[in-house]
């Protein structure tokens, strides 16, 4: 038996590009409401909140509650949009995707800082 807490399989989180998680504070970080996303998005705000329960987009909560976004919000579930109807994805599957694009995002990224070049085209 060992003293360690048992650990708990939770699912991988969805990590944004490193250059989008720094902030600042002295640098008030401006956040959406849920209205303000759905409107720009062009989405009703019950999807929305689907698109957060699943984990496809993130969000906060502000004091009172209520549901608040990064300023990139948007962006995301215009990108969630499109994956799902242009390759015809479920929304469970959208998850898994979101994830690889994301890493693939970040290996890119490390690549270019290392120097390393390949002959191909990046396909993203």
């Amino acid at each position: 038996m060992s003293d360690r807490p048992a650990r708990t399989h939770r699912p991988p989180e969805r990590t944004a590009p490193v250059a989008a998680r720094v902030q600042y504070a002295i640098v008030p970080v401006p956040r959406l409401s849920l209205d303000t996303v759905a409107r720009r998005s062009g989405l009703h705000p019950d999807l929305v909140r689907r698109f957060v329960a699943l984990g496809l987009v993130d969000a906060d909560h502000d004091a009172s509650g209520q549901l608040t976004f990064a300023a990139t919000a948007p962006a995301d579930l215009a990108r969630v949009q499109r994956l799902r109807s242009g390759l015809c994805l479920n929304y469970a599957s959208l998850g898994l995707v979101l994830d690889l694009l994301d890493r693939i995002s970040l290996l890119e990224a490390a690549l270019r800082r290392t120097g390393t070049r390949s002959d191909l085209p990046p396909w993203t």
